[in-house]
C-alpha cells in the first residue's frame, strides 16, 4: 500500500476526530454549563440536540455540496466551521449564543460524517477499502477520548472550566485545515467532472502502476453507464433499495443508545452513586474501551466481512443494554457492576456498529450517487440522534427530579434501545450484502443487476 494513500487517509479522518470530540466534550461540561445557563431539562436536551439538528441538515446537503465543489473543497469549509463552534461555545455568555455555535458545530459534523468517509473510499484500494475507511471510526473514538480526557484535566480549572473544554477544540480544527491542503481530490469525483489527466494522476500516487489505467477505465465505464441506464436518480429503481438499507442502517445505529452514552454518561454515572469527578473519570474508561476494540474491528473488518461483525454486535449489545437496564430499574446492579456492564456494550459496538456504519454508507453506493446516497444514511443517523438525545433527558426527568428518582426512566430507555437492537440483528441478517473485498466499480455493477 503506497504512503501517499495513507496520508490521505489520515488527513480526511481528521474530520472524525473533530466529529468525536465535538459530539463528546458536552458530556463532561454538562454539569457546568447547565449551572450557569440555570436550564431546566427540557434545556438541557435542547443544548445537546440542538448541534444534532445541525449534523442532520448538514449530513443532509454534505452530498450535494460535495458533488458540486468536490470533497476536498468541502472538507475545508467544515474545518471553519468546527473551529468558529469551538471559539462560539467557549467564549459565549448568552444560551442563544451557545446554541448558534453548537449548530454550527452540528453542520460540520454532519459533513463531515459524509465527506471524510466518502473520500477515503474513493482513494482505496479494495482489499484495504474496509481497514481505511474504518480509520474514520478509529478517529471519532481518538477525538471521544480526547475529549473526556481533556474534560477530566479541566474540571477543576475554576467556574469557567466548562469554557476551556470547548476551546480546546481550535486546536484541531486549525491543523485540519492547514492539513487539507496537502491532499488531492478525489479521482472518482475528478472523472465524474472531466478532469481525467488530473484523475490519473492522482491514481498514480494511491494504486499500484500497473492497475492504474484499468482502474480509471472501470470508474469511467461506471459513470458512464450510470448515465446512459439513467441509474443517477436516489429514489428509483435499482437505487432505491440501496437508499432505503442505508437509511436504516443509520436508524439502527442509533436505536442502540450508544450516543446517549457518549452525551450523557457523567449524569448516568451521578445517578449510579459515583462523584462529578469521578463520573467523569469512568466516561475516560469507556474512551479507552471504545479505542481498544476499534483497533480490533479494523485488524479484522476486510478479512471477516461487515455483516458478520455487524451480527454478532447485535447480539452482544441487547444483552448488555438489557442487564444494564434491568440493574437501573431493580436496583439489583449498581456502582462497578454498571460501569461493567457499559464497557461491555462499548466494546461490542466499537467492534460492529461503530466500525462498520461509515464503511458501509461510503462503499454501497454508485459512483454518481455515492456522496448523495451516503448523505442519506447520514442523515437517518444524525435525524435519530437528535430525536433521542433530546428525550433522553426529558423521560428520565417524569420520574423526578433527583438522579435516584431518574433511575427508573433511564432504565426503561435502555431496554427500549435492547429490543430495538435485537430487532436490528434480523434486519442485518436478512437484508444486509457483504461488501468486503470487492472493488466500488464491481460493488455496483452487482447491486445494479
Amino acid at each position: 500500500m503506497k504512503k501517499n494513500i495513507l496520508v490521505y487517509t489520515f488527513v480526511a479522518s481528521l474530520g472524525g476526530l473533530l466529529f468525536g470530540f465535538d459530539t463528546a466534550v458536552i458530556n463532561g461540561a454538562m454539569p457546568f454549563f447547565v449551572k450557569y445557563f440555570d436550564l431546566s431539562k427540557a434545556m438541557q436536551g435542547w443544548a445537546v440536540s440542538s448541534a444534532l439538528l445541525g449534523c442532520v441538515f448538514g449530513a443532509l446537503f454534505a452530498g450535494k455540496l460535495s458533488d458540486a465543489f468536490g470533497r476536498r473543497y468541502m472538507l475545508r469549509i467544515l474545518a471553519v466551521l468546527f473551529f468558529l463552534s469551538a471559539i462560539g461555545t467557549g467564549l459565549s455568555f448568552d444560551f442563544t449564543v451557545f446554541i448558534i455555535a453548537r449548530i454550527i458545530g452540528g453542520l460540520a459534523i454532519g459533513g463531515a460524517s459524509v465527506i471524510s468517509t466518502v473520500y477515503i473510499s474513493e482513494i482505496a484500494p479494495p482489499n484495504k477499502r474496509g481497514m481505511l475507511a474504518a480509520t474514520f471510526q478509529l478517529a471519532i473514538v481518538v477525538g471521544i477520548l480526547i475529549a473526556f480526557s481533556s474534560d477530566l484535566l479541566l474540571v477543576n480549572t475554576g467556574e469557567y472550566n466548562w469554557r476551556w473544554m470547548f476551546l480546546a477544540g481550535c486546536i484541531p480544527a486549525l491543523i485540519f485545515f492547514v492539513l487539507l491542503f496537502y491532499v488531492k481530490r478525489s479521482p472518482r469525483w475528478l472523472v465524474k467532472k472531466g478532469y481525467i489527466d488530473e484523475a490519473k494522476e492522482v491514481l498514480k500516487e494511491v494504486v499500484q502502476a500497473e492497475d492504474c489505467d484499468q482502474t480509471l477505465a472501470d470508474i469511467r465505464e461506471s459513470i458512464d453507464n450510470e448515465i446512459a441506464n439513467k441509474s443517477i436518480y436516489l429514489f428509483k429503481k435499482p437505487n432505491l433499495r440501496l437508499v432505503l438499507i442505508g437509511f436504516a442502517v443509520g436508524m439502527f445505529n442509533q436505536f442502540t443508545g450508544i450516543n446517549i452514552i457518549m452525551y450523557y454518561t457523567t449524569d448516568i454515572f451521578r445517578s449510579a452513586g459515583f462523584t462529578t469527578d469521578s463520573a467523569i473519570a469512568q466516561t475516560v474508561m469507556l474512551g479507552v474501551t471504545n479505542l481498544i476494540f476499534t483497533l480490533i474491528a479494523m485488524s479484522i473488518i476486510d478479512k471477516v466481512g461487515r455483516k458478520t461483525l455487524l451480527l454478532f454486535g447485535s447480539l452482544g449489545m441487547t444483552l448488555f443494554l438489557g442487564l444494564f437496564g434491568f440493574g437501573f430499574i431493580t436496583n439489583l446492579i449498581s456502582g462497578y457492576g454498571l460501569l461493567a456492564l457499559l464497557l461491555g456494550f462499548v466494546a461490542c459496538f466499537a467492534a460492529s456498529q461503530g466500525a462498520v456504519i461509515w464503511v458501509l454508507l461510503s462503499e454501497m453506493f454508485p459512483n454518481n450517487i455515492r456522496a448523495r446516497g451516503s448523505s442519506i444514511g447520514s442523515f437517518s443517523h444524525w435525524m435519530f440522534n437528535t430525536i433521542i438525545a433530546f428525550i433522553f433527558p426529558v423521560v428520565a426527568g417524569m420520574f423526578g427530579s433527583s438522579f435516584i428518582e431518574q433511575k427508573k426512566g433511564v432504565g426503561i430507555m435502555f431496554i427500549a434501545f435492547a429490543v430495538l437492537t435485537f430487532i436490528s440483528y434480523f434486519f442485518f441478517s436478512k437484508f444486509l450484502f457483504e461488501t468486503k473485498g470487492k472493488s466500488l466499480e464491481q460493488l455496483e455493477h452487482d447491486n445494479m443487476r
